[in-house]
């Protein structure tokens, strides 16, 4: 049994099959109709979510199965007290496979533990967002065609966002992969990213304030909300959340084929006038995300492709 808890738990070769799977599903989804008939799968989701919760449940009924699950902690006996090995236990009775996000780091990985059906991490605290991940590599080789010799650009809050370390992770090391972080001093990324990812990889880097003179370097720009439920704060969230703004006219110092990632929602950082350029791909990752998860789901669960006969991943 396979779990997904952090994003480099698929080799590189899984990497590309997953990827190529989700292409043929995108291609011809109604191939995929019923893969999946009568798996289900649970979301425990013990914080707020609209893409990621309905994006997994929209994979799973796109493959023919169902889903059941809850939308917060509020609503779910974790409020009384229940430990996540048990919620776990009992749910695994219920669902076929899990997908969990939660508040804390290291929740998901503590499940799947003592899981008895796979567990997919959909985010846990700021630490790792590895189906975020997967979706990003998707739309990143559909603008750019590869997923090595590209700079990088991740602007906002890197010091908390899941889905900027999930990506720093996933793509450190690979031929030509270099990074620059655009953030003010508060939010820079964590020391361990640095320490324990980017510098054993020998992956280049460069930390900055300036939105305005990294545009036309990079090939890439994935921008970021900073996250008022991260802060401990008022005073710095208010004083922070408004340090970047993209807007159109900025954008012209980018390069022509450079794609605007965001993992969504936004709340400032990217302007409605953005959206209308051909470079905004945050919605293309939003339509890749339900793919994405349809892939990941039927690879944990160990189902054939009917296009190829085979499975994606040894399970």
């Amino acid at each position: 049994m396979r779990h997904l808890i952090d994003p480099r738990d698929f080799s590189a070769e899984e990497t590309a099959a997953l990827l190529a799977l989700a292409q043929r599903i995108k291609q011809q989804p109604e191939a995929y109709a019923n893969v999946a008939e009568r798996k289900k799968l649970a979301t425990l989701f013990y914080e707020p979510s609209t893409r990621t919760r309905l994006s997994f449940e929209a994979a799973m009924l796109n493959l023919g199965g169902r889903t059941l699950g809850f939308p917060a902690e509020q609503v779910s006996s974790a409020s009384k007290g229940e430990s996540i090995a048990d919620t776990v236990r009992v749910v695994g009775c219920y669902a076929d496979i899990i997908a969990m996000r939660h508040p804390k780091e290291g929740a998901p990985l503590r499940a799947s533990q003592f899981s008895p059906v796979p567990i997919v991490n959909a985010g846990d605290g700021g630490h790792n967002h590895p189906s975020q991940t997967m979706l990003d590599l998707m739309t990143i080789l559909e603008r750019k065609g590869r997923l090595d010799h590209l700079t990088i650009g991740f602007c906002g809050d890197l010091k908390f966002g899941r889905p900027v370390h999930s990506l720093v992770k996933k793509l450190s090391g690979r031929p030509g992969i270099r990074f620059c972080f655009i953030s003010p001093e508060e939010l820079r990324i964590p020391g361990y990213l640095a320490e324990e990812v980017l510098r054993p990889t020998e992956t280049p880097f460069e930390e900055t304030d300036s939105l305005e003179a990294s545009l036309p370097t990079l090939d890439v720009l994935y921008m970021t909300r900073v996250q008022r439920e991260r802060f401990f704060n008022e005073e710095d969230y208010v004083r922070l959340k408004d340090t970047y703004t993209l807007t159109r006219e900025k954008l012209s110092a980018a390069p022509a084929d450079m794609p605007v990632l965001h993992p969504l929602p936004r709340v400032g950082e990217i302007s409605l006038d953005v959206d209308d350029d051909p470079r905004a791909a945050y919605f293309d990752q939003v339509r890749n995300g339900v793919y994405m998860r349809m892939a990941i789901l039927m690879a944990l669960l160990g189902l054939n492709d009917p296009l190829t006969g085979e499975k994606v991943i040894a399970c």
